[in-house]
């Protein structure tokens, strides 16, 4: 029996419309958006000016404090001005805007495509490499790594889970790189094995990848401590707190992280990041990139330099269809609708979907009819049908007495709802001002 966590999910067409295509390399744009908060924490602060030459993956700004990270050119260049743009939310965040001119490297970086395997490398050294090279979390979260693998004093970390599961409908960036990039996905589980000074990692698919599951475990054969799992197909089997379950067996409490049960979580897009950060000192300047919908004439799995404007992925396969409802960053369940094809590619940039005006429209919101299918779909076991009222009517103490916190905003509750209510829009909202009013009080 496929191993699957036990609590609600549901299961959206999965609409992988592009999968087993091959990595397509994305030709370089005119020019980069760059922005310095493309991570959870604190933005980078840039350290070159209006005017600079840059080259491919040199630093252009600084992490500041220790939940933040290192930013880098993507493309070299000249430095034309550091100004504020607009993000995928639509929030003006400041960047660094820069004109390409070919294609350089910055000295010590190696480009090429040659698997390389030295181990000769404490865990000291591992986390250093990671964290100059701006490594977070490709899964979206974009949770600085190198903060993960200081784990707190007072907790050790037992296993590492790696996240191959790739549940959002539609996407499949994970799914091409486990079949294009497998024996470096190895050698990136056993760096972090080293810094993370743990004997065993698990790599959880799900079982609609078997191509995937098939090679991985062929290539973990050749590894100590590697062991890859075929998941039950269910959303959202990808979250950490369910994929932890699904795959250990632990429970992470309420409130808790990860390592509180002695697990520590990497997406396999990341795993490959810092398997070029370590072996190739290349810092995060690229990634792939799915670009999907019904409509699209060529779907594909692009590698994209960061800050490349999602027009140029669209105008790569195919262009916008005339019939565009909308275009959304990530997937249909836990995406965000762009205001602009202009906003850049960044690191958790890990789809572009296109929707139909058809498939786009929302249904006229109705009564709530106490049917209990949004509580039955939840994963962590909330009642969405309570916190959307309470969110509604700025009842923040009562949000946080019903943990609105542990909501991991997966989107099955308005999926399942037969009154077409948005639960996780006012959820949402309500998660973030309670989310301040904690922040303010631990001030």
């Amino acid at each position: 029996m496929l191993k699957t966590f036990p609590k609600g999910g549901v299961h959206p067409p999965e609409n992988k419309l592009s999968a087993h295509l091959p990595i397509r390399q994305i030709p370089l744009p005119p020019s980069v958006t760059i922005l310095l908060s493309q991570h959870m924490g604190a933005p980078a602060k840039a350290i070159v000016e209006k005017g600079d030459q840059v080259r491919a993956g040199q630093l252009i700004a600084t992490g500041e404090g220790f939940l933040s990270g290192n930013v880098h050119a993507s493309v070299s260049g000249k430095v034309t001005r550091i100004d504020e743009v607009q993000d995928a939310s639509g929030y003006k965040r400041q960047a660094v805007f820069i004109e390409t001119a070919g294609d350089e490297w910055f000295e010590g970086i190696k480009s090429d495509d040659i698997l390389e395997k030295d181990f000769d490398i404490d865990g000291q050294e591992i986390i250093k490499r990671i964290t100059e090279a701006g490594i977070v979390g490709l899964g979206g979260a974009t949770f600085p790594s190198h903060v993960k693998l200081n784990v707190p004093r007072g907790k050790k970390a037992k296993f590492l889970v790696v996240n191959g599961v790739e549940c959002e409908p539609y996407l499949t960036s994970d799914h091409a790189l486990m079949l294009e990039k497998g024996e470096e996905i190895m050698v990136g589980v056993q760096l972090l094995k080293k810094a993370l000074n743990v004997k065993l990692a698990h790599i959880g698919i799900e079982n609609n990848k078997p191509d995937a599951i098939r090679h991985l475990k062929e290539l973990s054969a050749k590894h100590e401590g590697i062991q890859v799992h075929a998941l039950k197909v269910k959303y959202p089997q990808g979250g950490e707190k369910q994929l932890i379950r699904a795959i250990t067996g632990r429970e992470v409490p309420s409130g808790g992280l990860p390592v509180d049960v002695g697990v520590v979580v990497f997406n396999i897009g990341t795993v490959y990041a810092v398997y070029e950060a370590v072996q190739k000192n290349k810092p995060l300047i690229e990634r792939i990139v799915t670009i999907t919908g019904k409509d699209i004439k060529q779907p594909s799995n692009f590698r994209v330099r960061i800050g490349t404007p999602i027009s140029a992925l669209i105008e790569a396969a195919g262009g916008l269809p005339e019939n565009t409802g909308k275009v959304i960053m990530g997937g249909p369940m836990m995406g965000k609708a762009l205001g602009n094809s202009e906003v850049p590619v960044v690191k958790g940039t890990s789809g572009i979907l296109i929707l139909s005006d058809t498939e786009s429209s929302r249904s006229i919101i109705q009564p709530c009819i106490r049917c209990a299918k949004c509580v039955s779909v939840c994963p962590m076991c909330l009642e969405p049908y309570l916190l959307m009222p309470l969110a509604q009517q700025n009842k923040f103490d009562t949000l946080e007495a019903a943990h609105v916190m542990d909501c991991i905003e997966c989107g099955s509750c308005s999926y399942i709802c037969p009154a077409s209510r948005p639960l996780l829009d006012y959820i949402r909202q309500g998660k973030s001002s309670v989310g301040k009013i904690i922040r303010s009080r631990k001030k």
